[in-house]
């Protein structure tokens, strides 16, 4: 029985979501081990210009999407497609570029895009977070997802949880997809 270490990437500039779980390839049964989510710490105040921030958290991202790749069997990665406004666009753009220099330094992953998470996951291309939260808290209970008691009730932190649960399903929708399929069917064909 074959099992995976696999991991899922939400690129975001200021909250980049992490999933890391198992994936048996006999079973097809996954599961969540763990959840992360790398906010960049940068310098404020005036005299720092924008570039200057910028670059300090790209290379947090890049150190951070290094040391989340590493011993990754699969790395699943919905890439960002563009953005509204000019400063989104900037962050579009660093993280297109973490990605291609994690690429570039012999990273391997497989490219899904954000309709086919909501599709292999909600079913829905208009998914909002709500429902993204939803299907990976009930699909995924075993995942560490980030909670608080508020008067003795434990409820999901949202703002963590809705780029954890697009990591989740970025593994998802990327373990439905036919390149990977491609791939189990021929290490499965070469152990017969």
């Amino acid at each position: 029985m074959a099992k995976l270490e696999v991991v899922g990437f939400d690129p975001s500039l200021n909250n980049w979501g992490v999933a890391r779980g198992i994936y048996c390839t006999e079973s097809q049964n996954l599961r969540i081990l763990s959840l992360d989510v790398v906010k960049p710490v940068v310098p404020t105040g005036k005299q720092v210009r924008q570039n200057s921030k910028d670059l300090n958290a790209a290379m947090q991202l890049a150190h951070a999407a290094k040391t989340h790749s590493k011993d990754a069997d699969a790395i699943f990665i919905e890439v960002p497609i563009g953005s509204q406004s000019a400063r989104a666009m900037a962050s579009y753009g660093i993280c297109v570029g973490v990605l291609g220099g994690l690429r570039s330094n012999g990273t391997p992953f497989f490219e899904i895009t954000p309709t086919e998470v909501k599709l292999a996951t909600v079913g829905s291309k208009t998914a909002s977070k709500t429902d993204m939260i939803k299907w990976g808290t009930s699909n995924h209970p075993e995942a560490p997802w980030p909670t608080r008691q508020v008067s003795g009730i434990k409820q999901i932190i949202a703002g963590k949880a809705e780029h954890m649960a697009d990591a989740v399903g970025a593994i998802k929708a990327g373990l439905n997809s036919e390149a990977f399929k491609q791939i189990i069917l021929l290490m499965h064909t070469r152990k017969s």
